[in-house]
């Protein structure tokens, strides 16, 4: 029973002060309709989520879990639970320490779904305290669980409503609208997306064959297999997905690329998706894209201390272009609104043009490219500088018109923020000169040039030492400039958290070429690329490989994997360290 304020607890416990805490009291009197005090303190940045929980859990003398882990699940016990009633009501029965049934609330004093909850149960069950958030987290989990291979086609069959007829039993000739919208078909795509969702896949591949069909899901950055539904489940599968995009489903000869939003669990995502037709079939790809942005700061970014100071200085100038460059799925995009996030304030007006816009930014003014009505990037560029903007950022720079409007636009006072598809820094220079630009205006406006790629972080729960392999050595030796004394090396010996991979996440490698005026000079002579690399190099630029390295140095990554990231920099950096020596 209660017998403190929640007020109270959280002023001895918090740094919630008596003026903070009186501010939420009058807010709570004045609002319509009434809010809880615990939400407006969280509203106000006043406390934390946890701090809130923590503090209601001693007011009630309750336990208070701030996680809810997988191995505390049990299906068996919400199998009787309607899902809905589990979502609205915030309450899971899970298991203690010791393998017993507890209830988890959100809310203390939800009397009546903690009743209902024991006597679906048959038994007494203690209360604990959890979040909304988490509690929604294991619904999510226990409703769209894993099952065994052998028993998936059962388990998609079994649904809540058993009277309904099985998607196989259908004849071939029903209407595949109808088909799309049962039970079976439907709990088939919310478990493919889930289980991606629970995996960190940014995509999901849906690859139809002559006698099958491949499900695999793109995970820190490499594709893997995954558990494929039977090939009969093909066409409702494809059109399920139709419908959720608002495509044409009778349409199977010609491509189509649609987007959708969903929730899952406490998840809100954009959903892009592509569909082409193969022999097989038609073959989908889902780009999931979380609503609440990519959720980075600078200082997330995977930068070295040094290159993120001059990184930082590059982005503050008034004027100029920062270009970013590397292969498709490289970060480029997320990199540049780390840097819109870090420029973005009510003094400045930002302006954006993408193809497409891959999340909502707050405060910033984004259009998406249509080519369909003519609208472009150029046509777009043209009507922005007219808004009066004083940062822009184009999604990339794709042709002379392009590249012309942006270095016009910095040229007269403008920030241009964009990205070019080259393998190094010193290669976007010499593609904007092919693009014929002249050779003074991209030396007069171009400010620095940052290559990038993603690499795998080793899994902090399997990192284990280890010896470097041969073809790693070989290139040790040659780097050896870079390499601290205490250096050692790590692997990932696989583990459930990481699926066995031994990596657990991404993080950036880096290669920022400031153009001073020797690479000026250069430019304006029509150098070529390894030429200028040369000048960066001498002044203390750090390669790709030489950024990934020191993270290998420091443990946070594998050698292979910097090897396997920055093969395409080797015959690069090759010819100029020949170039040097001669």
């Amino acid at each position: 029973m209660a017998t403190e304020s929640l007020g109270q607890i959280l002023l001895e416990q918090t740094e919630l002060t008596a003026e903070q805490l009186d501010l939420a009291l009058r807010i709570q009197q004045t609002r319509r309709p009434r809010a809880s005090l615990g939400q407006i303190l969280m509203e106000k940045g006043f406390c934390t989520e946890g701090d809130l929980y923590q503090a209601l859990a001693d007011q009630w003398e309750i336990p208070y879990w701030a996680t809810i882990s997988a191995d505390t699940l049990n299906p068996e016990w919400v199998r009787h639970l309607p899902l809905g009633f589990l979502k609205k009501q915030r309450v899971l029965p899970i298991a203690d320490d010791h393998g017993e049934p507890v209830i988890a609330l959100a809310d203390p004093l939800n009397v009546e779904a903690y009743d209902a909850v024991q006597n679906v149960l048959g038994r007494y069950c203690p209360r604990v305290l959890s979040s909304a958030g988490e509690i929604e987290k294991g619904i999510s989990r226990c409703y769209y669980q894993e099952v065994p291979e052998e028993t998936e086609a059962e388990s998609v069959e079994t649904v809540s409503e058993p009277e309904e007829e099985s998607v196989f039993a259908l004849s071939r000739q029903e209407d595949l609208l109808n088909i799309a919208n049962q039970p079976p078909t439907v709990k088939l795509v919310n478990t493919i997306l889930f289980q991606a969702v629970n995996r960190r896949a940014s995509d999901i591949h849906i690859e139809p064959y002559d006698e099958e069909v491949i499900v695999r899901y793109r995970i820190d950055g490499v594709l893997q297999d995954v558990q494929s539904p039977p090939k009969r489940q093909q066409a409702a599968l494809i059109s399920r997905l139709k419908i959720m995009a608002n495509l044409n489903i009778a349409e199977r000869r010609l491509p189509q690329d649609g987007q959708c939003q969903v929730k899952i669990g406490h998840k809100e995502l954009d959903i892009r998706i592509s569909i082409i037709p193969t022999s097989g079939g038609e073959r989908v790809v889902l780009r999931l894209l979380d609503r609440g942005g990519p959720g980075l700061t600078m200082e997330k970014l995977g930068f070295a201390q040094a290159t993120q100071h001059q990184f930082e200085d590059v982005i503050h100038r008034p004027h100029g272009i920062f270009l970013l460059t590397g292969p498709t799925g490289s970060g480029k995009t997320t990199t540049l609104y780390c840097v819109i996030n870090e420029l973005n304030n009510h003094e400045r007006n930002i302006l954006t043009v993408e193809d497409p816009i891959e999340y909502q930014l707050a405060g910033v003014g984004q259009t998406q490219v249509n080519p369909k009505i003519n609208l472009t990037f150029a046509n777009s560029l043209r009507h922005i500088l007219r808004q009066d903007p004083d940062i822009i950022m184009i999604g990339e720079i794709r042709d002379r018109e392009t590249a012309e409007i942006a270095v016009h636009a910095s040229l007269t006072g403008h920030l241009v923020l964009s990205t070019l598809h080259t393998n190094d820094s010193a290669s976007a220079i010499t593609r904007l000169i092919d693009m014929q630009i002249e050779p003074y205006l991209v030396s007069s406006s171009l400010q620095a040039v940052m290559a990038q790629r993603l690499v795998r972080v080793i899994c902090p729960e399997c990192k284990v030492a280890r010896r470097v392999e041969a073809d790693a050595a070989r290139l040790l030796e040659v780097q050896q400039d870079i390499a601290p004394r205490d250096a050692g090396f790590y692997t990932g010996g696989g583990c459930d958290h990481c699926l066995q991979t031994g990596y657990y996440g991404r993080t950036g490698i880096f290669e920022l070429l400031n153009v001073d005026q020797a690479v000026r000079e250069l430019i304006v002579k029509q150098a070529a690329a390894y030429r200028i690399k040369e000048v960066a190099l001498r002044q203390g630029m750090a390669t790709l490989r030489d950024d990934g390295l020191a993270k290998a140095y420091a443990g946070i990554t594998t050698v292979e994997e910097i090897l396997r990231v920055t093969q395409d920099s080797g015959p690069m950096e090759e010819k100029v360290g020949h170039d040097a020596q001669v």
